[in-house]
Parts: structure tokens; C-alpha cells; sequence
């Protein structure tokens, strides 16, 4: 069985601060995908960089201090090389990285902000149909993908508290979730929904009005793989006491297939 926990941490190095290393020594992940780093690979804290057992990869944005994405894998796993998504268009804002094991490709994604206005609406869906036609290109292939990452994107009224107040908010508006069904419709599966159907699951919080303590938040954060694949999944829990970003921590365990 395999542990797969996807994070966005809102600044690697400000969650270091934040105990992020002895987090990871405590929960062990098999696989820990971070988005939103804020940092050169060269910028990453050394005591997230280098922990035995584990190799570290990192593609950062071209402008500093801004997106990026990291994982972390057990050597035993054997990931050496790691790919962007091949869109320059995105690949300048560190919004992918592809990590190939056996039959699976694992996607650890960091999606675009649709911004205030829709400002960014259209770069977003841009990224969203590449990534989809990466996804279809794979299983075409014959692999098997996981998606995880930071969405940006609440799919449906029960992934967010206030769905009527935030239908003109950027992560909710209807080209999104438009392009959210799509994606589930053309053979792709949310997992957490595989498990837990009930209301009040979410993955990030404003820090504004005591958002976390009150569970006023959105569930943005997912781990989607195709139809095929879901038969491997064993479970998946959101991680919602752990602090030290205005997301949590979600884990899937998985059997990978060979």
C-alpha cells in the first residue's frame, strides 16, 4: 500500500518554520506532494531538502517568491527523473510536475487562480485543458494517472460552506465547475467523494473572520484518478487539525499497479 499526501503549503519555507519537517518524520508519507512553494530549489530549507530515506524534487515559477511544486519520495519507490507538463505557457509558473512509477503517472498540480473578476478565467481554463489533454494522453498509452494538487476549484453546492454567496468568486464560477464535471465525466474519479458523501469536508480556509475555527471553508484540494484506477484506492481522509498553511493536508493510499 501506497501513501500519497498531497499539501498545499502556502510558502515552503514559512511552513518549515512551522514544524513541517517534524510533521513529515511523524506521518511518514510515502509520497508528499507540496504546491505552492514560493521558492528556487536552492531556497528550500536544507531540513526539507535532505531527509534520509527520501529523494526531493522541486520546479519553481520563473518570477520569485510565487507558485512552484515539490514532492517528496521514498527512495525505495525508485523516482529519479520527474517532468513538466510541456505547456510553456504554464511550465514558467512551476504549475506540474509528472513523476512516472510503474503504470502510474502521478500529476502534482498547483491550478491557476481565476483572481478577482474572472481576471484569469481564461489562463485557468487553458491549464485545465492541457492538463486534461496530458491525462488523455497517458491512459491512452495505457497508464493509469493520478491527478492530485491544489485545484483552485470547488466542484459542486457541498465542496464549499456558502455556495449561493460565492457564485461570482473566483473557484466557483461556473466555467470552473463546468470544467470540473467535464473532467469527472470523461472517466475520471474523485476520490474523497468514493468515501464520504456528507457536507462539512474542507480542504482550505480564509484567514479572515475565524473561517478555520468556525469550518467556514472549501474542499480545493483532490486526488482524481481515472476510472480504471479507482479499484486501487483504499481510502482517503482529509487532514484538517494539521496546521501551519490555510490549506490541510489530504492522504490517498492506493495499491499501485504493476
Amino acid at each position: 500500500m501506497t501513501s500519497i499526501i498531497t499539501w498545499n503549503v502556502n510558502g515552503v519555507r514559512a511552513a518549515s518554520k512551522k514544524g513541517l519537517r517534524d510533521w513529515i518524520d511523524a506521518v511518514k508519507p510515502d509520497v508528499l506532494c507540496l504546491q505552492e512553494t514560493k521558492a528556487l530549489p536552492e531556497q528550500v530549507p536544507e531540513e526539507i531538502r535532505e531527509i534520509p530515506g527520501y529523494t526531493a524534487h522541486w520546479i519553481s515559477a520563473e518570477k520569485k517568491g510565487y507558485s512552484g511544486v515539490g514532492l517528496l519520495a521514498r527512495d525505495t519507490l525508485g523516482i529519479r527523473d520527474v517532468f513538466k507538463l510541456g505547456d510553456e505557457r504554464f511550465d514558467c509558473e512551476g504549475r506540474v510536475m509528472r513523476v512516472d512509477m510503474e503504470k502510474l503517472t502521478l500529476l502534482n498540480c498547483y491550478f491557476p487562480n481565476s483572481q478577482e473578476g474572472g481576471m484569469r478565467l481564461p489562463y485557468k481554463l487553458a491549464f485545465c485543458d492541457s492538463l486534461f489533454d496530458t491525462c488523455q494522453s497517458l491512459r491512452a498509452e495505457g497508464r493509469n494517472v493520478l491527478v492530485c494538487g491544489d485545484f483552485n476549484i470547488a466542484h459542486k453546492p457541498i465542496d464549499l460552506a456558502n455556495p449561493k454567496n460565492n457564485e461570482k468568486n473566483p473557484g466557483y464560477l461556473p466555467e470552473e465547475r463546468d470544467w470540473m464535471e467535464r473532467f469527472v465525466n470523461a472517466g475520471y474519479v474523485d476520490t474523497f467523494r468514493m468515501f464520504t458523501q456528507d457536507p462539512g469536508h474542507y480542504t482550505w480556509w480564509s484567514y479572515r473572520f475565524n473561517s478555520r475555527a468556525n469550518n467556514v471553508g472549501w474542499r480545493i484540494d483532490y486526488h482524481v484518478v481515472d476510472d480504471a484506477m479507482s479499484k486501487n484506492v483504499k481510502s482517503v481522509e482529509i487532514l484538517g487539525t494539521v496546521m501551519g498553511s490555510d490549506h490541510c493536508p489530504v492522504r490517498i493510499e492506493l495499491e499501485i499497479p504493476s
